[in-house]
């Protein structure tokens, strides 16, 4: 009895732990409460902090035209902003009015994304505050400028499918443009969208990290995977890469495989009946001694006596041969030009006497196949040339 009356044990990290009245279930402790003047409890600020950001030429009519809504956007933050079109820059600065000490960093990021070509209806987003924004320099990443080139064309994709399909798994705004790609979403998806890119730019296809973060997305649905690792179910996509053993046996395994085959089908015969192999080239005997030393420069102009020509002797030599390789190379070009004025071979019509003579040979040919009938019609010939001598004497 005594021992269902005795109090479980607690432990003693937790043993003046008390229940709190405002930690409760339905708090959402990562929600992030918008800042509003009444929470700056300084008042205005001692300091007037500013930022500049120069912009393309190209960028100025735009952002003449969009002016007017950018000072609007800011005016509500407290936050004053110049266009200067002579010196092509575009700055931010705090004002008395100013409540909220970060929003300086926010109207900064507002024109560095003005000035890098996001429209004014997207930039003026980034003054949320669960809004970011990332400016991924790739300029450097990849030194051929050909591969450069294709490399970022597989973030945009085939008619921007890519770019598409990055910006709906993510929920973020991407911009490709020269050597930057810039981003604006939320934090934890930035992180996600400078691992696409950077790893698009070293060669690995953004398709695998889209089809990693599908999975992903459907395996947050599930509440039972919650506290489990998701490393069995994400795909594998880093080639292996196998040691020289390996490469040898596997090497040996598909020739043995091919060999097995082409028996099978009858292609070659136990005896080697098949087409002869070329053969190898003899092996050289081993020699512990080196081989040996081959001649330098100066020794062939030795034996050749270049080497005591005079240097204006040694430019008439090397323009006479120079010259002699020019005109090798234009007769050569001129036969190649000269084949196509070359008439083609036509076969003209045969002449009356080249038909009866190839007509007279064609009978010749064919007599000596029935001499017996030419014996036959000759006799009959001379029999009735005979009776009609006899009837007009």
């Amino acid at each position: 009895m005594a021992s269902d009356t005795e109090a479980p044990a607690v432990n003693k990290n937790k043993r003046h732990r008390k229940e709190k009245p405002w930690d409760t279930d339905d708090i959402d402790h990562w929600k992030i409460d918008a800042f509003q003047a009444d929470d700056n409890k300084g008042g205005t600020f001692t300091e007037e902090s500013s930022f500049a950001t120069l912009f393309p030429k190209y960028r100025e009519k735009y952002l003449r035209e969009v002016w007017s809504a950018v000072t609007r956007a800011l005016d509500t933050h407290g936050i004053a902003c110049t266009l200067d079109l002579i010196h092509g820059s575009m700055s931010v600065r705090t004002t008395r009015k100013t409540y909220d000490p970060y929003i300086i960093l926010k109207a900064r990021d507002l024109i560095k994304l003005l000035a890098r070509g996001v429209a004014i209806t997207q930039a003026v987003k980034i003054l949320d505050d669960a809004m970011a924004c990332d400016i991924i320099k790739i300029g450097s990443l990849v030194r051929n400028k050909e591969r450069f080139v294709k490399r970022r064309q597989r973030i945009i994709g085939p008619e921007g499918s890519t770019l598409k399909a990055i910006e709906l798994l993510t929920q973020c705004y991407v911009l490709v443009q020269g050597n930057t790609v810039g981003v604006m979403g939320p934090y934890k998806s930035l992180k996600e969208v400078r691992r696409i890119v950077v790893d698009c730019m070293r060669n690995i296809h953004p398709i695998y990290r889209i089809k990693e973060l599908m999975i992903r997305r459907e395996l947050a649905k599930d509440p039972k995977l919650a506290t489990e690792s998701w490393d069995r179910f994400l795909p594998q996509f880093r080639k292996r890469h196998l040691k020289t053993s390996e490469k040898t046996a596997k090497k040996n395994h598909n020739l043995e495989a091919k060999v097995e085959s082409r028996q099978a089908a009858g292609e070659e015969d136990a005896e080697g009946s098949g087409a002869a192999k070329p053969d190898k080239p003899a092996k050289k005997a081993y020699t512990p001694f080196p081989p040996a030393q081959l001649p330098r420069k100066v020794d062939l102009q030795l034996e050749s006596g270049e080497y005591f020509l005079k240097s204006h002797e040694k430019e008439e030599r090397e323009d006479e041969r120079r010259k002699q390789k020019q005109k090798e190379t234009t007769k050569k070009r001129r036969a190649e030009r000269a084949e196509a004025f070359v008439a083609p071979e036509e076969e003209a019509a045969p002449t009356v006497a080249e038909k009866r003579k190839r007509k007279r040979s064609k009978d010749e040919v064919e007599e000596p196949a029935e001499p017996a009938a030419a014996e036959e019609g000759t006799k009959k010939k001379k029999k009735k040339s005979k009776e009609i001598a006899e009837v007009s004497s």
